[in-house]
């Protein structure tokens, strides 16, 4: 009997931990907890505090999520917090919740409400440093020793790994994991986390400041899916990280994109003729066009059509797509704080964006974009055109552009339709197919 309640639980738990492979097939929608939905008004929104979004806020707008086709959320950090810190990056208690979210029933009501909807969490977490007490650690839980960290510096030159790995990220004590303790009590946190919650995958906060020997023992401690946030723009250095991690933030591709849809797609060609022999496994990284901690895209560019073809671009790219909260009603915000919008007030499903990204996120799922490779198939500075399979998809930015694709694997009379627009169809003539781009992107597929 004892065998087979022993079977019955390796079974259950073999069926409740997702495989990065699973990971390849949802998209992502990256939540605030504090400015996404609160169940109570609460004033106005100071952007540098607390503003009222809750637990229950997100459990009561999960259709608005599903409505888009999202079936994974990022949700902020759930550790108790110094006073004030919003975003949930201050640890104060790793055993306790941030109160001003909800209690730790609360939480675990969210996630089973996500999982009834067929909604992953990915929760993000962090293993780098905690609140900024200075020297003073006796209100930090379980550190609460100048043993714990490392000798006070900062970090002034990021082209120096020893300073991003042991020296202070503004001011922030930084956690000393070459200490037994330090390292055993954080893998035995993120094991009982992940395990207590029935979390889906987390993201790793501040991966690059600590040594990526830690990584190795912590991911596999989580059981779950890993993203790491390796916040610089060169392809190797980042690349570098996938060797103790399931994934990381695309940061490369991210830098690539601002450029491609504000300036020129040149860039991007030559992105894509080199990244594969640079990342490990990049079907498994996230990608993404702004998040918490960059201004939004419409801040740098104000030009919506820019922003409506970069946001469907990340979806039938390599990697695993997350998009930022707010995006889809169009937010604008400048750098950190500006760029973390309450959205209540704002759940308009009638907006243009919010409907393209049900369709597409439908389209990407029918046909199961992840199992076809990427073929670029005409690139120039305000046009870019790949196919995979047999979706055809094509970007512009600037204005109306003509263009006649001739190097592609479909046959003369082929009829391709566009998903995001069921009137807009287009034959394979002459060996050609002529697009006309008004500012929309396109994605054909074969009929």
């Amino acid at each position: 009997m004892k065998l087979v309640s022993l079977l019955l639980i390796l079974l259950i738990s073999s069926f409740s931990c997702k495989t990065k492979e699973e990971w390849k097939s949802r998209t992502i929608y990256q939540i605030i907890t504090d400015r996404f939905a609160r169940t109570q008004d609460t004033g106005e929104c100071d952007l540098y505090k607390y503003c009222g979004g809750n637990y229950q806020g997100i459990i009561d707008k999960l259709d608005y999520i599903k409505g888009m086709g999202f079936d994974a959320i990022w949700l902020s950090p759930i550790v108790e917090n110094s006073e004030g810190s919003y975003h949930g990056y201050h640890y104060t208690n790793f055993y306790k919740l941030n109160p001003h979210f909800g209690t730790e029933d609360d939480f675990k009501a969210l996630v089973e409400a996500c999982h009834k909807k067929d909604i992953w969490i990915l929760l993000d977490v962090q293993a780098n440093d905690v609140a900024p007490v200075g020297t003073n650690y006796e209100s930090i839980v379980p550190f609460n020793s100048s043993e714990h960290y490392h000798d006070w510096c900062e970090i002034v030159d990021w082209n120096i790994q020893w300073q991003i790995e042991n020296c202070r990220l503004v001011g922030l004590p930084d956690l000393k994991q070459e200490n037994d303790y330090v390292a055993e009590t954080l893998y035995n946190w993120i094991n009982d986390l992940v395990k207590k919650y029935d979390v889906d995958g987390i993201r790793i906060s501040l991966a690059m400041e600590v040594p990526k020997w830690f990584w190795d023992k912590f991911t596999k401690s989580a059981g779950v899916f890993q993203t790491g946030e390796i916040f610089n723009g060169n392809p190797s250095y980042v690349a570098d990280y996938q060797n103790h991690m399931d994934s990381v933030l695309n940061y490369p591709l991210y830098y690539t994109l601002r450029t491609a849809f504000i300036q020129s797609f040149k860039r991007l060609e030559e992105y894509w003729l080199n990244y594969r022999s640079i990342f490990l496994y990049p079907e498994y990284n996230t990608i993404f066009i702004e998040n918490n901690d960059v201004e939004r895209f419409l801040h740098e560019s104000n030009d919506k059509m820019q922003y409506i073809n970069a946001a469907i671009f990340i979806f039938l790219w390599e990697g695993i797509p997350i998009f930022y909260y707010g995006g889809e009603q169009y937010f604008e915000g400048g750098v950190d704080p500006y760029n973390r919008e309450p959205l209540w007030d704002n759940y308009d499903t009638s907006s243009e964006l919010y409907q393209l990204l049900g369709k597409i996120n439908e389209f990407r799922k029918n046909v199961k974009i992840w199992n076809f490779k990427i073929v670029q198939r005409l690139v120039d500075d305000n046009f870019y055109a790949f196919t995979r399979g047999n979706v055809l998809a094509c970007f512009a930015n600037k204005g109306s552009i003509e263009r006649t694709i001739l190097n592609h694997d479909f046959k003369n009379g082929d009829k391709l339709c566009n998903v995001l627009d069921s009137s807009d169809c287009v034959t394979v003539s002459g060996n050609g197919i002529s697009i006309s781009m008004k500012n929309y992107p396109k994605v054909y597929v074969k009929q």
